[in-house]
Order: structure tokens, then C-alpha cells, then sequence
């Protein structure tokens, strides 16, 4: 999907909502567990309840690859439903990947070869040789880490060097040198509120992927404040907000009306955005 796509969709459906597939088998609801499949029969009944209400899903991979071959097998089925069913949903793998050049190499076709997935979260620390690998497929996104939720990210990513640049600082500079806003994302955590004023300092045209608003405290609005440009450039996502909201045989109604809650917000903003675009 290009970026141009990518920013239709969202005016299109005014929304900039990803939903999180942190699927974990001892959460989905237990009348589930008698299915042959029941990841994948969970992650079909949310996928059907709110692709009319968000732009992209994000399968996180550990979930399933904790579940061994069964695991992996629902993944690959969810990833190919929502592709053939919805294919105007922008699908990330978020694996957090990132190694030496033909380790990376081979996890890129993974990812983009051998399953249908628009983009795949990366680790920027090895540096560009361990990205590179993921960039020379047309159309498919690179999502880099920036600046993330979890408490530990204070302990390296906002450490300064000599000249007071913060690491993930550096992270964005350096990797602008890579790849352009067509083909590379940032991962910022919603908990960072007023830092996304910095990040667009540097990365004004980048899209965001932007989770931990819901479950993990993360203000939509301060996100939107800070954070939107004039394409929106963002992707919001909420995961256990929206499927787990409710574990009994009605669970798929509830993360519907769950994902439109946030879908309406959102379309305050991409209304307000289309009548006075932003700098």
C-alpha cells in the first residue's frame, strides 16, 4: 500500500485506528476453546466487527509464535482473511525485528514474501545494514522504533550525548538518510504526549504508529494535538481496549462498538483536519 493510499483510506473512513491482535488464548472468551482454531476464530469475529471502523490491524507475532505451529498457522490464516475480505486494511506485523544483514534479509521475506503484510516493525540498534534488507520491496513499510511507551524506554532512548541529542533523536535523524515518508514509519508511544512536539520537529512528514492509547493510558487527544500533520501521519493503536472489552458470546459486538467509540473521535479530528489542513 503506498502512502497515498494509505491517507485516502483515512479521510475515506475518518479514522486513523489500528487494531492491536494481541491474541492470547487464556484471554479470548472460554466458549472459544472448543473451536478446532480458536485464535483464528476470535480474530475473524473482531476483524468482521471492526474493519468498518479502523484502517489497519497489527498482529502482534509473540502471541503466536508462543503457541507453536498452531499458533503461526492462525496467524497466517488471519493475515490472509483480512487481506481477501478487507483488503483495503493496511496490515502490520509487529515482530520487532532487526539483525545482521542476512538474518534481516530472511526475515523480510518472511514478512513480505511469503505472507501479504504491508509493513513490519523493526529494531533500529544493530543500524542501517540490519533495516536496509526491508526496504527494497515496493510498497511495503518499515516501522521503526522511536520513542516507546514501556517504563524501560527511559533507560537508553532519551540518554544524551555531549552535545545534549537525545538517542532516538539520533534514530530519526540517522535514518531519514535510508528511506523517505514513503516507505518509512515511526513508532512512537501515546504516553509520550507533549515529545511528539519534538519528533515532528524532525520527522514532520512521517507516519506514527502511536500505540498505547486505552488500556495503557495513552491521551487520543494529546496525541492528536502534538502528533497530526497535514496528511494526519497517524496511526493509533488500541489492542486490549477494544478485544478484550468483554469476554462472554458477546465479546465481537462490544470491541465493535468499542472501536467506533474511538472511530468517532477520530472523525471529529480528520473533519477538523480537512476544513483547516495543517501546516
Amino acid at each position: 500500500m503506498t502512502k497515498q493510499q494509505l491517507v485516502e483510506n483515512i479521510f475515506r473512513k475518518q479514522s486513523f485506528l489500528c487494531v492491536g491482535l494481541d491474541t492470547d488464548l487464556k484471554k479470548i472468551p472460554e466458549h472459544l476453546l472448543s473451536e478446532k482454531d480458536p485464535v483464528f476464530a476470535f480474530n475473524k469475529a473482531i476483524v468482521d466487527a471492526t474493519a468498518a471502523y479502523c484502517v489497519a490491524y497489527k498482529p502482534n507475532v509473540a502471541f503466536y509464535e508462543s503457541q507453536g505451529v498452531a499458533g503461526q498457522l492462525a496467524l497466517d490464516k488471519t493475515v490472509n482473511y483480512i487481506r481477501e475480505n478487507y483488503p483495503d486494511q493496511f496490515i502490520i506485523a509487529d515482530a520487532k525485528r532487526g539483525d545482521i544483514g542476512n538474518t534481516s534479509e530472511m526475515y523480510a521475506r518472511a514478512f513480505f514474501e511469503s505472507a501479504p503484510y504491508d509493513a513490519v516493525t523493526v529494531a533500529p540498534y544493530m543500524g542501517e545494514d540490519s533495516v536496509k534488507p526491508f526496504l527494497i520491496y515496493p510498497e511495503k513499510w518499515v516501522i521503526l522504533l522511536a520513542l516507546t511507551s514501556n517504563k524501560g524506554s527511559h533507560d537508553f532512548q532519551l540518554t544524551e550525548d555531549a552535545t545534549g541529542e537525545r538517542l532516538f533523536e539520533k534514530v530519526l535523524k540517522t535514518s531519514q538518510e535510508w528511506a523517505t515518508d514513503e516507505q518509512m514509519m515511526y513508532v512512537v508511544g501515546a504516553t509520550q504526549g507533549k515529545m511528539f512536539e519534538d519528533i515532528r520537529k524532525i520527522a514532520p512528514n512521517h507516519f506514527l504508529l502511536v500505540p498505547g492509547v486505552g488500556a495503557q493510558g495513552g491521551s487520543l487527544e494529546e496525541v492528536v494535538k502534538y502528533g497530526m500533520n497535514s496528511q494526519c501521519g497517524l496511526l493509533v493503536n488500541s489492542s486490549r481496549g477494544i478485544i478484550y472489552a468483554d469476554k462472554s458470546t458477546n465479546f465481537a459486538a462490544t470491541a465493535a462498538q468499542e472501536a467506533q467509540k474511538l472511530q468517532q473521535e477520530m472523525a471529529n479530528y480528520v473533519r477538523a483536519l480537512r476544513a483547516t489542513p495543517r501546516q
